[in-house]
């Protein structure tokens, strides 16, 4: 061979970057936009002072060491814990069999849900707030507060994340044959209930309560109007430490960032897990 001939061979063509798309450049652009608060944000809350110049001074930990070690923080953040809890449990007794009736014996019951968990969205937080304080501020039941209207109060904002979840768990299986099956092995109705069709939808169940979870633990409005600062949460400590140290209150919202984001990641974790091993 020839020792020209290698250079007869067609040479492959140089590779170009690959540049991002129109759609992908505005992804880019929307995500730069919400990101950057929150970078601020963070960056702020580990800074050890920052004043004219354009970077931090330095780094530090000492204002999440502050917030975590501070007995009002953790008793709102055991308030919010508490109060969403019950909401939660409240959530699981009262959903839970209205999905399965409205799915096996009464059809047009979904019908009824369907609009019902709409009314959370069409009526205003603030309006919500006012005729609660008219009807509970005094009276045989002064709840005005006391946590005990907060648990019912957000029973309703996370009634359309608890029914739809449960409810397309519950469309995934069959759940009259799993029923009719446990029956003829002698189960009762409640055996059937909580040892065949509870497993089921468990990851229903799990993924309603991370998204409700996640989504009250940002609740602000009812928590400031009907109890405030008698029952504070985290919401309502974050609203009272807004003249405190900047650096202080920057920790507190990237914590609370973190541990909406975390309890999202986990709903959402849950979801593709159930995707994945669907038949």
């Amino acid at each position: 061979m020839s020792p020209n001939a290698d250079l007869a061979l067609p040479r492959p063509a140089p590779r170009r970057l690959a540049l991002p798309s129109s759609h992908g450049l505005v992804v880019i652009a929307v995500f730069t936009l919400l990101a950057l608060p929150l970078v601020a944000t963070l960056g702020y809350a580990l800074a050890a002072s920052w004043g004219a110049s354009l970077l931090p001074d330095g780094l530090t930990l000492k204002w999440f060491a502050e917030l975590w070690t501070t007995p009002r923080f953790l008793a709102a953040f055991a308030r919010s814990l508490l109060v969403a809890a019950g909401a939660l449990a409240l959530s699981l007794v009262l959903v839970v069999p209205v999905a399965l009736l409205a799915h096996t014996r009464y059809p047009r019951l979904d019908a009824w849900m369907n609009g019902l968990i709409l009314m959370p969205f069409a009526v205003p937080p603030v309006v919500s707030s006012v005729g609660l304080l008219q009807l509970y501020a005094g009276g045989p039941l002064p709840l005005v507060g006391t946590p005990w209207i907060l648990i019912p109060t957000y029973f309703t904002i996370v009634l359309p994340f608890m029914y739809r979840a449960i409810a397309n768990s519950l469309r995934a299986i069959d759940v009259v044959a799993l029923q009719d099956a446990a029956r003829l092995l002698g189960a009762g109705p409640l055996q059937a209930f909580f040892l065949v069709v509870l497993p089921n939808i468990r990851v229903g169940v799990q993924i309603a309560i991370f998204l409700s979870f996640s989504f009250l633990a940002g609740e602000f409005v009812f928590a400031n109007m009907l109890v405030g600062t008698r029952f504070e949460t985290l919401q309502v400590y974050l609203n009272n430490m807004r003249g405190e140290s900047g650096h202080f209150t920057s920790a507190l919202v990237i914590t609370l960032f973190a541990f909406t984001l975390l309890l999202t990641w986990l709903g959402n974790r849950q979801a593709d897990h159930a995707k994945d091993t669907a038949p």
